[in-house]
């Protein structure tokens, strides 16, 4: 670097530690000075979102930093993603408009935008309230469908409704579940300029989809100035069930050209909200049998899902393009230079709407071991010895994740195979709990 450059000042909405290293490790990094702003634990699977109260601690940070501020990344969904668009309008940052952040995040209000820039890749799709008693009624499709509230993320309160029995047991849980997002989420609603049609639809109402299904891709990607650019593209491997994920696999396996025609919806789509400045990745059914492809949704940021992924396939994590566009310069990333051809990120389930205490889980010296025999597979594990799996917090509606796992190999044959060799050196044993003897 030349000693006449400027150091950047980078502030990061969600910082831990984990991610910070990330950061840390991408070629440039001694042009950045990386600064927490929220912590993840402040702003993150929170019980309660006080929506003002993160907003006015963040500002009070940036106001009182001696030093200029050149940007802001983001390393999470709700409510990171919204409180980093307001921070950055105040402060005059990059940053796509809050009204984009909506357009991708709120369920319904994206899947109007979808359908007039794209609408032979929409889903059919209703709105409707979850509090209103005869809400079945207000549903147009045909079972079977898929229900999700209009702000959610991980399959949170996502159920497949076959019929009217599983809508009414799947809208008993969301009436208990859906304010903890929901009520933060229309704070967020009262900061931006909404249509009509869309202020009616607030936080608390779900969305009814038609169900779909296929090979799940991910093109992730930015547009920056207008132009818009694409880093790479993820398999999304659902399990057995076809309603849980399984892993996050790259490089993708699908055709090139259904590659090709989800990148070219994704930018089309983009486009058409007024995303710009921003990361996003945008996740897509495709069905070999009618060659339909579907959006499922969109994200409006890079994901640290993929980040490990891009790292092992290409030597440089999708932190790099956050950081650039972040502050408006051009991010350097080259495919395939990394030390292995194959990735993923998974998601080590265990299968079961009961709850149970962890009698076992995996030790220091089981880690060590995976680690002696595996030295790049990394694990996160999720529960600690003693927990409840009720107190694992955005689990989906038919499994709880124990652990994130991931692994890199020259082949998926491979891959997959070290991955179950992992999951033999990480035991797990529950219990399960007497509802009555704790009642």
């Amino acid at each position: 670097m030349n000693r006449n450059d400027h150091i950047k000042n980078i502030f990061v909405v969600g910082f831990d530690e984990r991610h910070g290293a990330d950061l840390l490790q991408i070629p440039d990094a001694c042009s950045f000075n990386f600064l927490p702003l929220l912590r993840s634990e402040e702003i993150v699977y929170q019980q309660k979102y006080d929506i003002e109260e993160m907003l006015d601690k963040a500002r009070g940070i940036l106001r009182n930093f001696d030093g200029s501020i050149d940007g802001m990344v983001c390393h999470w969904d709700f409510p990171a993603t919204s409180i980093t668009a307001i921070l950055c309008q105040e402060f005059n940052l990059p940053c796509p408009s809050l009204e984009a952040i909506l357009k991708c995040s709120h369920k319904y209000w994206s899947r109007t935008e979808q359908r007039q820039a794209a609408p032979e890749n929409t889903p059919d799709f209703c709105a409707f309230d979850p509090f209103d008693d005869d809400a079945l009624s207000k549903v147009t499709l045909d079972y079977p469908f898929w229900i999700k509230p209009v702000k959610g993320y991980g399959s949170l309160l996502g159920f497949r409704i076959n019929d009217a029995g599983d809508f009414h047991r799947a809208i008993g849980i969301v009436r208990e579940r859906i304010h903890r997002l929901g009520d933060p989420f229309n704070t967020i609603l009262a900061k931006a300029q909404l249509p009509e049609a869309i202020a009616g639809i607030n936080g608390n109402y779900l969305i009814a989809e038609e169900l779909l299904h296929g090979l799940e891709i991910a093109p992730e990607g930015s547009i920056q100035h207008g132009q818009y650019r694409v880093h790479g593209m993820i398999d999304m491997v659902r399990d057995h069930n076809h309603k849980s994920f399984l892993r996050y696999e790259y490089p993708s396996k699908a055709p090139k050209q259904i590659q090709q025609r989800a990148i070219d919806v994704a930018g089309r789509v983009l486009q058409h909200i007024g995303f710009d400045n921003g990361c996003f990745n945008m996740e897509f059914f495709w069905d070999k049998d009618s060659d339909k492809l579907q959006i499922i949704e969109i994200n409006p940021r890079i994901s640290q899902s993929h980040s490990y992924q891009f790292e092992k396939v290409d030597g440089i994590s999708n932190h790099e393009i956050a950081v650039h566009v972040a502050v408006g310069d051009e991010a350097h990333f080259v495919e395939g230079k990394g030390p292995y051809k194959h990735a993923a990120k998974f998601l080590l389930r265990h299968y079961t709407q009961n709850d149970a205490v962890a009698t076992r889980v995996p030790t220091k010296k089981d880690l060590s071991r995976l680690l002696n025999e595996q030295p790049d597979t990394d694990v996160i594990l999720k529960l600690k010895k003693g927990e409840r799996l009720s107190s694992l917090i955005d689990q989906d509606a038919y499994s709880y994740v124990l652990a994130e796992v991931h692994v890199a190999a020259q082949t998926t044959h491979e891959m997959l195979e070290n991955y179950h060799r992992a999951v033999e050196l990480l035991p797990f044993e529950f219990e399960p709990v007497d509802e009555e003897a704790s009642a």
